[in-house]
C-alpha cells in the first residue's frame, strides 16, 4: 500500500514537473508584442515574430572589464539566424510578466554562466533585416555593467567570447561589418551617441 502511494505520488510529481517545464519552454520561445509605448498586445512564437517583423520587447547588455574593454560573444553555429557572428555581451527577450532587468540577468546566467550588476541606460526602437526573410523589430532596453571573473559558456548559445577596446571595435566593425550581427551595429551606434551626449 505504501509503495503504491509512493509510486502514485512520484508519478504525479513527475507530471507536474513536466507540465511546468513545457510551460516554461513555451514562454521562452514566445516574445512579448508591444506598441511603441511598450503596452502589451499579446505574445507570438519567436520565429513567427521574426518572419513578420512585428514589434516586440528585447534587451541588450554591454559588460566591461576594469580596463574599459567591452565583452563580446560569438553566436553559436546552430542559431537559426545570425550564426557565427560577433555581437554584444548578451541580448534576448523577456518573457511575459518578466521585467527587462530580470530577463537580462537570467540570460547572462543561461548564456555565459555569470552574475553581474547591471543598470539601464536607455531604450529605443529599431528594425533590422537579419537575412533569410527574418527581421528584428524591437523595443530594446539597453543595460551596462562590469564583470571580472570566470565564464561557463552555454555551447548552444555562445561559441566564443572576447574583450575589446571601443576604438578597436569601431575599427573592426568598419572594416569587417559582416562579422557582426545587424542589430549590434545599430545598438552600438546608439550607445556611442548616448555616451557622447552624456
Amino acid at each position: 500500500m505504501k509503495k503504491t502511494l509512493l509510486l502514485n505520488f512520484s508519478f504525479s510529481y513527475f507530471i507536474k514537473l513536466l507540465y511546468l517545464w513545457v510551460e516554461l519552454f513555451n514562454m521562452e520561445t514566445k516574445v512579448v508584442l508591444v506598441n511603441e509605448n511598450d503596452e502589451v498586445l499579446g505574445t507570438m512564437e519567436k520565429l513567427e515574430a521574426h518572419q513578420k517583423g512585428v514589434l516586440h520587447r528585447a534587451f541588450s547588455v554591454f559588460l566591461f572589464n576594469e580596463k574599459g574593454q567591452m565583452l563580446l560573444q560569438k553566436r553559436a553555429a546552430t542559431k537559426y539566424h545570425s550564426p557565427n557572428k560577433w555581437t554584444n555581451t548578451c541580448c534576448s527577450h523577456p518573457m511575459l510578466n518578466e521585467t527587462y532587468q530580470d530577463a537580462a540577468l537570467r540570460r547572462l546566467r543561461e548564456e555565459l554562466g555569470i552574475d553581474a550588476e547591471i543598470q539601464p541606460i536607455f531604450h529605443f526602437i529599431y528594425k533590422a533585416d537579419v537575412g533569410d526573410g527574418l527581421w528584428e523589430h524591437e523595443l530594446d532596453h539597453v543595460f551596462i555593467g562590469s564583470y571580472e571573473g570566470e565564464f561557463q559558456l552555454n555551447p548552444e548559445e555562445v561559441s566564443e567570447i572576447r574583450y575589446i577596446t571601443l576604438d578597436d571595435l569601431l575599427q573592426e566593425v568598419s572594416m569587417h561589418p559582416d562579422d557582426f550581427t545587424e542589430w549590434f551595429k545599430i545598438i552600438l551606434s546608439e550607445y556611442m551617441s548616448h555616451i557622447k551626449i552624456n
